[in-house]
């Protein structure tokens, strides 16, 4: 069965490495083995187990998905590969930030004998619960050791001390606690909300190691009903104006790394106005073409339907053609230019934003790049996309126009260098040659993130020209 493991990983573009999927010790004698949470990605370090499909004692085939899994990203299937038995599911449907290798299913193949999957399932448990342990010891060790070595110094400091600070303390301190050098032992998370509640720490008995008090205790402390100075009362009263909600691990993923490419990538921003009246004329015959071909069909008629997002799609490609050290990532010690203009695309999700990708837009013509950002957009809202299909881009575009945005600047997408932002076509007055003088023209404001360890200043500006005499002109997309 290990090779169920190996082929869920081949898929997903990993080698099966050592303790992914390790068999038991006598799984020869009982043909029962360890079902561990592959990684679906290089960067997956955990995720959620969305459903399962197979149910204790159900054979599947080759083919049959076994479970689906939450990524940072997606939900994904997870196929079987060979013939087999669910032996017995230990990670519930549900469960959330799963470690990878972890044990989380029991399985065998047709006609085994079962009868050994509890056990092999205990030995899993015990092995999980063992390394948790020894992870939680190696970060609870230095703690402990401040926690039991100040409380035991304080004493015989305290005689000395006490006489200088007593007197000051005593009138502030003697109300809420008849000791006032006693040290209050909390969390940083049970400190911070303990704040932000206005709950007295001094009041609540941790349920933590050697009486720490935890987030946990915090959250459940009800003031009593003589609690002095009201604060604590009043603390209630915060309580019920909002409500805290988990994040997903799109959510984690996105906060970690925009915080980490805002802090340690060097932007600066370049802003062009963009003349967009030729890409809406021309636009509208296509569309009108389209509208005519469909004849009445309005499933066909929508799907050849081009937006004003893959004109600029493909107006970016060309620009990057013309500069490509735009079309380069940070790779630490050295600079890769990519010679294809695979363009990331920023899509809005209930559960966060993701970037699926549409792949050598220099080469294909505005139908296909129009059809795949439909078929990508539709996916990434369904949570669908697999993994090749938002990793890897080489720029990126971010478009809030449609949402009434007139201007925005964009965080860079590491290891990518240049991220566009766009937004919304405005109306103005601008000089013509006619009898009346002036024009009504559109623009719209376009403005690029570079990162200047990769794009120096120029550079980015040349772009842009060279982006937006491609928009300006159209008809040249077609040569």
């Amino acid at each position: 069965m290990y090779s169920i493991v190996r082929q869920q990983l081949l898929r997903a573009g990993l080698r099966a490495r050592p303790g992914m999927a390790s068999l038991h010790t006598s799984a020869a004698l009982r043909d029962l083995s360890k079902f561990t949470m592959p990684a679906m990605s290089p960067t997956m370090q955990d995720g959620g187990i969305a459903a399962w499909r197979k149910n204790e004692g159900e054979s599947f085939n080759s083919g049959d998905v076994l479970l689906e899994i939450e990524t940072d990203k997606a939900t994904m299937e997870v196929e079987a590969t060979d013939d087999g038995v669910m032996a017995k599911i230990l990670v519930a449907a549900g469960a959330k930030n799963v470690p990878v290798n972890s044990t989380i299913a029991i399985v065998g193949e047709e006609g085994d004998d079962l009868s050994g999957a509890d056990a092999l399932a205990e030995e899993a448990k015990n092995e999980s619960a063992s390394a948790a342990s020894q992870a939680e010891e190696s970060k609870e060790d230095k703690p402990k050791e401040d926690k039991e070595d100040k409380p035991k110094e304080q004493p015989k400091e305290q005689p000395k001390e006490a006489p200088k600070e007593q007197p000051k303390e005593a009138p502030k301190e003697e109300k809420p606690s008849n000791k006032p050098q006693d040290r209050v032992f909390a969390t940083p998370a049970a400190k911070r909300i303990a704040l932000e509640r206005g709950v007295p720490l001094r009041e609540i008995k941790g349920s933590g190691p050697e009486g720490r008090i935890l987030q946990e205790d915090v959250e459940k402390y009800k003031p009593q009903g003589g609690a002095p100075g009201g604060g604590a009362a009043a603390a209630a009263v915060p309580a019920e104006t909002y409500t805290d909600e988990p994040l997903s691990n799109m959510r984690r993923v996105i906060a970690s790394r925009l915080t980490e490419s805002k802090s340690t990538v060097p932007h600066y921003y370049v802003t062009f106005d963009i003349e967009m009246d030729r890409v809406n004329q021309l636009r509208e015959v296509f569309n009108r073409a389209a509208k005519e071909s469909a004849k009445g069909d309005a499933e066909k008629e929508k799907a050849a339907k081009l937006s004003v997002n893959d004109f600029i799609v493909k107006a970016a490609a060309i620009a990057l053609k013309q500069v490509p050290e735009v079309n380069s990532a940070f790779h630490g010690e050295y600079v890769r230019q990519h010679h294809v203009q695979d363009i990331s695309m920023a899509v809005a999700t209930p559960t966060g934003l993701i970037t699926p990708i549409l792949r050598n837009c220099g080469a294909i013509g505005l139908a296909e790049i129009g059809a795949q950002s439909k078929a990508l957009a539709k996916k990434a809202r369904d949570g669908k996309l697999k993994p090749d299909e938002y990793q890897g881009g080489t720029f990126t575009i971010s478009n809030m126009g449609m949402m009434g945005t007139s201007h925005f600047t964009a965080i860079i997408n590491p290891p990518q260098s240049c991220i566009l932002a766009l937004g919304t076509t405005e109306a103005r007055l601008v000089p013509d040659d006619s009898e009346k003088g002036f024009r009504v023209a559109h623009f719209m404001k376009a403005t690029i993130s570079a990162d200047h360890r990769v794009v120096d200043g120029a550079t980015a500006a040349r772009w842009m020209q060279a982006f937006k005499a491609a928009v300006e002109n159209p008809l040249s997309f077609m040569l």
